[in-house]
Parts: structure tokens; sequence; C-alpha cells
């Protein structure tokens, strides 16, 4: 049997999220799945838009640059879903569409300080777990981070993302998370957005409310070896 082809994997994926989107009581038409294809070459990203692909994620700013840079003619949106150092601030906000990753006031303020002509679509990054050292705000203090991303006029808060827990199910880490959702929606009416869920676990965070699924692998197959 070979394997399956990038058309094929990408089908077999969007019917399993339309699949958990009805099971959930929601219109699959209300979930934008993000094909991460950061380690992948450019020419991926071409093949992605050919069969109707919008959204793209990248976790690296380089990596981020550089293929937007080459592929400046298609019609994608860019994510940026990597964690973000402030020094590379101003070339995120150049490159990117949109970034899932605001953790911390810095973070935000550098965003905001490299503003270009248009406004940014951001995500406050949540925390779900009890280590410090991992990338995101703690729960308890995204509507802080919330209303100091408000309170920048170059900056749009769209919602929050967060990445499961690797020590247990997701399905009450998402219900945390959309707790955190919620609260940061009654500062922000339009901040709907909920990014959630990757290959193993996009079920569950559609179960919990997820608006953006970031799905790599399982669509565009293994990481090319790194040289």
């Amino acid at each position: 049997m070979t394997d399956p082809t990038l058309a094929e994997r990408l089908s077999a994926i969007d019917e399993r999220i339309a699949d958990a989107a009805r099971r959930a009581g929601r219109d699959p038409r209300s979930i934008t799945r993000i094909v991460v294809t950061k380690f992948h070459p450019a020419s991926l990203v071409r093949d992605l838009a050919a069969l109707g692909v919008t959204d793209v994620g990248e976790n690296r700013q380089q990596e981020l640059s550089a293929k937007r840079a080459e592929l400046g003619d298609l019609a994608v949106r860019w994510h940026y879903i990597g964690q973000a150092q402030t020094n590379k601030a101003a070339a995120i906000r150049r490159d990117a569409d949109a970034v899932h990753s605001v953790d911390r006031t810095r973070l935000a303020d550098a965003l905001h300080r490299a503003a270009a002509d248009d406004v940014l679509d951001v995500l406050v990054q949540i925390n779900l777990t009890q280590d410090p050292g991992r990338g995101g705000a703690a729960p308890d203090d995204a509507e802080a981070l919330a209303e100091h991303i408000l309170g920048l006029p170059s900056l749009r808060l769209r919602g929050v993302m967060a990445v499961a827990p690797l020590d247990e199910p997701p399905a009450p880490a998402f219900a945390r998370l959309r707790e955190v959702a919620d609260r940061v929606r009654l500062l922000a009416p339009d901040a709907a957005w909920m990014s959630a869920g990757m290959t193993g676990d996009f079920v569950e965070a559609i179960d919990a409310g997820a608006t953006h699924l970031r799905i790599g692998s399982a669509i565009t197959g293994p990481r090319p070896a790194r040289g």
C-alpha cells in the first residue's frame, strides 16, 4: 500500500474535523484549520495553497520570514505560533498576520512598537501546566495581560491560545482554557478565537470550543531530516 498523498492526508483530517464538530453540535465552518509547516520547504506551502489551504503556521521567526519572502504571491494567512523573543518582534510583526503566542506585556509592547500601517491580530497564550518555565501566561494573569493588549492600538486582541500538557488528558486542560477564554471575552467580546488542538488532541479541543486548530505532520507528513 502506498503512502497517502498530501491531498489525501488533508482531506482525511478535514473529514475528522467535520465529524468532531458535528458530534459537538458545532458548524464545521466555524473552525479554522491551520497547517503547521515548520521544517518543511516553502514548496510545500505552495502545494497546500493549490489544494485550497488558506492558513499556515510557523514556529520560528527565521522560517516564517524566509517562506513569506519566497511566497509573497500566495494568498495565505501566516500564523506565528511559536515562542517569541522580544528582539525578534519587529520581524515577526512584519511577516505574521496573526501571533498566537503573546504571553507577557514586554512582548506585547515590542510588537506594538514595531507597528506597521496595519493592525496585528494577537492571542494571549496560556500556560496550562504548573511549570512556570513553559510558554504562556498563568491563567490568573490572563485578564491583566488582555487589558494591557487592549490598551495598545496597533494590536487587535483575538482570544487565547494554549498547548495541552503532556502529563494529563487534554479534555480537562482545554476545559480550563475555555474558562479563561470566557473571562477574556468579558473584557473584549470580539476576542472569540480559541487556538487549541493539534494532531493528537484536536477532537477534545473542538469539544471545548476551539475555533483554530494547529495541525502539522498528520497533513504535511514527517518532517524532513535537518542537516
